[in-house]
């Protein structure tokens, strides 16, 4: 069966957990696939370049744009954040389901640019839990906390017009509810009629 990939785009405030709930369930379903963005921000500690993202300069980031390499880009705190057109195009050429764990500018651009994409908002069970989670990570100096925290309010407004909201308060639960959207979308009458509409053009013959 071959059909188009599913663009699974998922945002969050920062700190709200949507890097590690992505990680889980790209263990669990093994024909889903991560697609790593382009940044200009500094790497953190743990992270490999090619992994979490590929880190570019902000000269090399303002080429590509330039060069329209990107399906979507955006300066968030400070920093750019651009996803490969190619990459993008491939995976959905290729019947491959991906996930983007992207910023709310962003997901803008692709909901203009692709019918059919999955959008999910994970959200922090509160303001006191994310600006824990953040103080916790011990990788941002208290000025750019500060900044976080001032931008989330906007990005948690945003979440209205996505297709669901999964709230990150027991992770556990959260992984279940981000699993049960992935699997009720493969199933989604329109996906699977790609897959077997010969199927169907046999039984109306």
């Amino acid at each position: 069966m071959k059909r188009e990939g599913v663009l699974y785009i998922i945002s969050a405030p920062s700190g709200a957990g949507k890097t590690t709930l992505c990680r889980e369930v790209l263990d669990i379903f093994p024909r889903l696939r991560h697609s790593v963005s382009f940044t200009t921000r500094q790497i953190r500690p743990g992270e490999l370049h090619g992994r979490d993202y590929f880190f570019i300069s902000r000269e090399e980031f303002l080429r590509m744009v330039e060069a329209g390499e990107f399906a979507e880009w955006a300066e968030v705190h400070g920093n750019h954040y651009g996803t490969a057109l190619e990459t993008l195009e491939a995976y959905r050429r290729d019947g491959i389901d991906v996930i983007l764990d992207i910023d709310c500018q962003g997901a803008r651009q692709l909901k203009e640019k692709y019918d059919g994409g999955v959008f999910i908002f994970i959200l922090p069970p509160s303001f006191d839990e994310l600006r824990r989670r953040l103080d916790g990570r011990d990788a941002d100096s208290p000025e750019v906390i500060e900044r976080r925290m001032g931008n989330a309010a906007g990005e948690i407004r945003e979440s209205r017009w996505y297709d669901y909201i999964v709230v990150n308060d027991l992770f556990s639960r959260a992984v279940e509810e981000l699993k049960s959207i992935i699997v009720a979308e493969r199933c989604r009458t329109r996906r699977v009629l790609e897959a077997v509409s010969q199927l169907f053009d046999i039984c109306e013959e």
